[in-house]
């Protein structure tokens, strides 16, 4: 398969990452009493930072959805880079070996913190970067 078309599946993963993490994180209820203490005392104990009043939960929701705006600009980087690869960047290829590598981290982090799902997901964007790149190498020799 061509480095084009590896790479718009990692973009269309990364896509359905962005989407998965932010529906889950905002729709995510504790079901055990002790989790629901936790989160209530999450959204309903509001402290002053730099002149702003906010909570732990509010806190957790914007890195949440930042993570989600990085997730989609990923999307968008790797869409473009297969639009590079028709035009012959050689740069195409270190940015993607990058992405690899992101993606490597990405799913340590889930298989540590977050769970089979987003590990999977993780794994297969990884293998997608992984033979977008290793095409790339083998095209620009």
């Amino acid at each position: 398969m061509r480095a084009v078309v590896w790479l718009r599946v990692a973009a269309v993963l990364m896509v359905l990452f962005a989407i998965g993490h932010t529906y889950g994180f905002l729709s995510f209820r504790p079901h055990a009493a002790e989790g629901r203490a936790v989160w209530d005392a999450m959204n309903n104990v509001h402290f002053s930072e730099s002149g702003s009043t906010i909570s732990y939960g509010e806190f957790y929701r914007g890195f949440g959805l930042s993570i989600s705006a990085s997730q989609i600009f990923v999307a968008w980087l790797t869409w473009m880079l297969a639009s590079m690869v028709g035009r012959g960047s050689t740069d195409v290829r270190t940015i993607a070996w990058g992405l690899f590598v992101l993606q490597c981290v990405g799913l340590w982090l889930s298989l540590r913190y977050f769970g089979a799902g987003p590990a999977v997901l993780s794994a297969v964007a990884a293998a997608c970067f992984l033979m977008g790149a290793v095409s790339l190498r083998r095209s620009a020799a």
